[in-house]
């Protein structure tokens, strides 16, 4: 009789194992459909060879405007330039697609720290295989923590006065690939961040001029879009898109498509 409640017992804790388990495997598979769920195609063209990636994920301020706004501009830019555009605010997403397979991501006004440990790698490794970044306003108000970040980025927030003010800009490179289409001097209406510099390779494309407005704390180096290539993969950063307007500014629509196809080169 005893072995008989031995063998009672032992069966039934197999049965919890596995039922633990097949409740783990639940879980683990409906977090994968969630997350894949999630991912919103904004352009989809199987004949076009490239796609970029959109992330919008916000762990403290949330630019409401902004981000639709560029959203639809990237899309946009998408259709007219023969590229696909996906796009997520869930960090999760990224291990739950054949991330690789993308060509660049672009980092569209997100705040804070929004990666785990594990996706901190994918990320890592999906620069380091050669792929590209594109960092849009609040992208350097994110994952302070993770210096790598800082490196790629090339700056983190620091503040910024009240209001959007008109700010006078200086275009650094006007025969560059990315700056052809500007004036050397233009103002445009945008919140302007002040900036802790964390990488010297960074290449400025735009200086903000100060003196054309108040709250500036860089002085007279105060780059506003800059790109570098960086621990094997491309970089290009704007701090211009707070503003909604800015987005349906036809010299930033430039600027930004120029950046997007220098990161998926």
């Amino acid at each position: 009789m005893k072995k008989f409640f031995k063998l009672v017992e032992k069966l039934t804790i197999v049965k919890q194992y596995y039922s633990a388990l097949l409740i783990s495997l639940i879980i683990s598979i409906l977090s994968i459909s969630t997350a894949f769920s999630q991912i919103e195609i904004l352009y989809e063209n199987p004949n076009f060879s490239k796609s970029i990636f959109v992330l919008t994920t916000t762990k403290g301020y949330v630019h409401k405007d902004a981000i639709p706004a560029g959203k639809n501009l990237i899309k946009k830019l998408g259709k007219s330039n023969n590229f696909e555009v996906y796009h997520s605010k869930n960090p999760e997403s990224i291990e739950s697609i054949d991330f690789m397979n993308f060509d660049a991501i672009v980092f569209l006004c997100t705040t804070l720290n929004i990666f785990n440990e594990n996706q901190q790698e994918i990320f890592k490794s999906f620069i380091q295989s050669g792929k590209g970044f594109v960092g849009i306003h609040s992208a350097a108000d994110t994952e302070y923590d993770w210096s790598w970040y800082g490196n790629l980025v090339g700056a983190y927030f620091v503040s910024h006065p009240k209001g959007t003010p008109k700010a006078s800009i200086q275009t650094s490179l006007e025969d560059s690939f990315f700056t052809s289409h500007l004036n050397q001097r233009w103002e445009i209406e945008d919140e302007w961040y002040n900036y802790d510099f964390k990488n010297a390779n960074i290449i400025p494309l735009l200086y903000l001029d100060e003196t054309t407005y108040e709250g500036g704390k860089n002085g007279s180096y105060h780059p506003i879009a800059w790109y570098h290539e960086f621990d094997g993969g491309r970089s290009f950063y704007t701090g211009m898109g707070h503003a909604k307007s800015t987005y349906e500014d036809s010299r930033f629509q430039k600027l930004l498509l120029k950046g997007i196809l220098y990161a998926m080169e």
